[in-house]
């Protein structure tokens, strides 16, 4: 049975513990291939709720750097308090894989509460530097937001479903959102938001402006340029990402997101770049194919969601 057939269990008043426990046991197994985990994982998040979240906490005792960063992005969307204290104490761990330490520190930017402020300004000037960068943008995320929540600013709302790290520029060119997107003088926060309003103009101009990112010095910031790809789902962004993703030099976190970002672009290109790359060296970047080529799978079926909601299970 897969993660996909649980809309059909709930449909049969599958009881609510029973549900959570089947969801774990997927989460939890190491020997149940990946993308099957990351169904599970996503249909917590559609749940949501304390037991989501403690199952998803349990799964960073994992081997897989893929899957733990993919277990704080999750959280980070859930924007849920509770989850906190599991963010924190993966970002504490300085033994802990860097790009699943970035992810926690950007998920508790996402989450935007004030008291993880402290545990962000204790590692913002972290040696590893996708950790530094990635707190100093979740610093001045939890700032602005706020402000709007105390409605001294409501602009840079996202058109995207997705809690981004930093909110949209909106008012400006694109002319001006490419010379702020491009100037590594500014403070990343403010080129984040120039990438995110270039996002949401979303033009095959926006798409080539967005591609001159993969040449900044800094590999988050290259790594969020995949990323917003992948949100777009652009055709044009394609050879781009194919030749980051071919580039043996670049970090395994730049050419893992590529390759996420291909499989939901999910056009005959992408899956044969994914194939190839499938067997690559670095297991970051090859469980990242695999998992792309099952988001490939899913973008051709037809299926409305990757992971299913479950709203209709029995609260008993």
């Amino acid at each position: 049975m897969t993660v996909s057939e649980v809309d059909c269990l709930s449909t049969q008043g599958i009881a609510k513990d029973n549900l959570y426990s089947y969801l774990s046991d997927v989460l939890l197994n190491k020997d149940i291939e990946l993308h099957e985990r990351f169904r599970a994982l996503f249909t917590l998040k559609n749940i949501g709720g304390q037991r989501s979240i403690e199952i998803i906490g349990q799964g960073f005792d994992d081997e897989s750097a893929l899957l733990k960063h993919e277990l704080a992005y999750v959280l980070g969307q859930m924007k849920d308090k509770a989850a906190i204290p599991i963010l924190i104490s993966v970002l504490d761990n300085v033994q802990e894989e860097p790009m699943v330490r970035h992810e926690a520190a950007e998920a508790l930017g996402a989450i935007g509460d004030e008291s993880s402020l402290c545990i962000l300004e204790k590692y913002k000037n972290d040696p590893e530097k996708c950790v530094s960068e990635t707190c100093e943008i979740a610093i001045d995320n939890i700032k602005f937001e706020t402000l709007r929540n105390k409605g001294i600013s409501s602009e840079g709302q996202s058109s995207f479903s997705s809690i981004d790290p930093a909110p949209s520029l909106a008012t400006k060119s694109l002319e001006e959102l490419e010379c702020l997107y491009l100037d590594d003088s500014r403070p990343l926060f403010e080129r984040y938001r120039a990438m995110f309003g270039l996002r949401n103009e979303g033009s095959e101009r926006a798409v080539e402006i967005l591609a001159k990112g993969f040449g900044d010095k800094s590999e988050l910031f290259r790594h969020e340029v995949a990323y917003v790809f992948g949100q777009m789902q652009h055709p044009a962004s394609v050879p781009a990402l194919i030749k980051v993703l071919d580039d043996k030099n670049e970090v395994g976190m730049v050419r893992h997101e590529c390759a996420e970002a291909l499989g939901s672009i999910a056009t005959k290109e992408c899956y044969d770049v994914l194939k190839a790359y499938s067997n690559d060296s670095n297991r970051v970047v090859r469980e990242s194919c695999l998992v792309a080529l099952d988001m490939y799978e899913h973008e051709n079926s037809g299926e409305f969601q990757y992971a299913n909601g479950v709203n209709n299970f029995n609260d008993n």
